[in-house]
Order: C-alpha cells, then sequence, then structure tokens
C-alpha cells in the first residue's frame, strides 16, 4: 500500500500482527524489499511495517529534497497515520541515521531502536574525491555488481537477493542516488543523538567495510547513552540480505527485553 506522507506517497509493506510494531527502514540504494528475509521471519511474532525512502523502491521521489529531516519525517507520517501506539524503529545504514535522528525526537509511542550498520551522526570522514566516486555507484548494472562484490557484501548472495539489490540500485531517482555519497552522509545529527532515551541495540558486521565494527564503536555506540552493540559473525554490510536469520535473533532478544 502506499501512504501520503511530509508530500509524497511512501510505499509501505506491512506484514504480521503485534501490540509492538516494528518499522523498517532500508539502506541508501535499497527498499522496502531488502528486509524481505528479515520481516517473513519475524512477521510471526510482530506487526512490520517497511518502508521505501522517497526516490526508492516505489515511493515518490518529491521535489528533490533526500537530507535527514525530510526522511525522518517521511517515516514519522507514516507511523502517525498507522496509529502506532508502540513501536521499535530499526534502521539500516542511512535508515539508521534517519532512524537515530527520529529517536533523538523521543516521540509518543517509541520503545526501542535497533541501528543496522548505521550511518555516523557526525559527518563521515570519507574525502570528497572518494564520495564523488561513490555517487557512481550505481550508474549501471556493473557498477552496482562491482559495489556488491567488492565492498557491500562479505558473502555471496543468493540469485533472487542479487538481481533485487541491482534492480533497487539502479531503479532509485537521479536526485536520491546522489544525495547520500554528496550530501546526506555529511549531515552532522551527533548534538541530539545524547537525547535518546529509549533502548538502542546495535548490530555491527563483522566484516563490513563500509561501517567497520571500531568505527560503530567510536561513532555510533560512544553518542547514544546505553546503547549497546552486537557482531554479526562473518557478515559485510548488507547484513538484512546476508545474515537474515541473525538477526531476526537479535531482533526478537532485543523485543523480549523491553
Amino acid at each position: 500500500m502506499k501512504i501520503q506522507s511530509n508530500g509524497v506517497n511512501i510505499r509501505v509493506r506491512e506484514a504480521g500482527h503485534g501490540e509492538t510494531a516494528l518499522v523498517f527502514l532500508h539502506y541508501w540504494g535499497g527498499s522496502s524489499r531488502t528486509w524481505r528475509h528479515v520481516t517473513t521471519t519475524l512477521s510471526n511474532q510482530f506487526r512490520t511495517i517497511a518502508t521505501d525512502h522517497r526516490g526508492w523502491g516505489d515511493s515518490d521521489a518529491g521535489e528533490g529534497n533526500y537530507d535527514i529531516n525530510t526522511l525522518a519525517l517521511d517515516a514519522q507520517g507514516v507511523i502517525d497515520t498507522l496509529d502506532l501506539k508502540r513501536y521499535v524503529i530499526v534502521g539500516h545504514s542511512m535508515g539508521g541515521k534517519v532512524a537515530q535522528l527520529m529517536a533523538s525526537r523521543q516521540p509518543q509511542g517509541l520503545v526501542g531502536a535497533v541501528l543496522v550498520a548505521p550511518g555516523s551522526p557526525a559527518p563521515a570522514t570519507i574525502p570528497a574525491e572518494q564520495r564523488e566516486f561513490i555517487s557512481h555507484a550505481y550508474d549501471s548494472r556493473e557498477s552496482v555488481l562491482g559495489s556488491v562484490g567488492n565492498v557491500l557484501t562479505a558473502k555471496t548472495l543468493s540469485k533472487d537477493d542479487l538481481e533485487q539489490v541491482v534492480e533497487d540500485s539502479l531503479r532509485g531517482a537521479p536526485g536520491a542516488k546522489l544525495a547520500w555519497p554528496l550530501n546526506t552522509m555529511m549531515e552532522d545529527i551527533s548534538a541530539v543523538t545524547v537525547k535518546i532515551k529509549v533502548p538502542v541495540l546495535i548490530l555491527a558486521g563483522e566484516l563490513d567495510k563500509v561501517d567497520s565494527v571500531d568505527q560503530l564503536k567510536t561513532e555510533v555506540l560512544a553518542r547514544i547513552p546505553g546503547a549497546t552493540m552486537q557482531t554479526v559473525p562473518g557478515t559485510g554490510h548488507l547484513s538484512p540480505l546476508e545474515s537474515p536469520a541473525v538477526l531476526a535473533e537479535a531482533i526478537t532478544e532485543f523485543m523480549d527485553g523491553l
């Protein structure tokens, strides 16, 4: 289904039932489909809601604004429209940075956050030349495959999952493809992450080349009061596709502890 939020139509995939909902936000280049293996498992116990960020998947591209605040308002609008009384945000990479900003605002009903290889709340330390190079990662099928094989994964994806990654990456709106590497990853929200009051679990891929375990400890864990971190063994940056069963188990344990 699609839900109008913050001036655009946001694609939402929903499954399962439960008192506490899980709201999934995907990485730069992905879509709500990125979470499908995780949500298939979790929807047996919980209500799962996965969105396409504006400019990705089947959501509208909008007028070209893809900053963290806009993405956060989009997601919060979906939550408000669905009238979720109790929910946990699960954000991956770019979606993890969005989740941090949302949680810092202490919205009513939020009871926890799971950050999967989340983007740093502080500006990225990647040089401008490298960010320009990254901005072309989704220009073609060949460039996507190169990014997946050389940077994004430590495990070999199934044929279906690999094709899904290629499709999702290529169909992104031009502005959405450029926004994260050139602008959004440089946004500084570190001053507000100290305001996060709910329990936070950070899941780090052991072999992640994008957001390493050490980097997440320094840049994310240290900036969120009371947060805890777990390492996902043998896994790169695309843990929802590489190790979905491990993620589902970790999220279930987190939910049980709330």
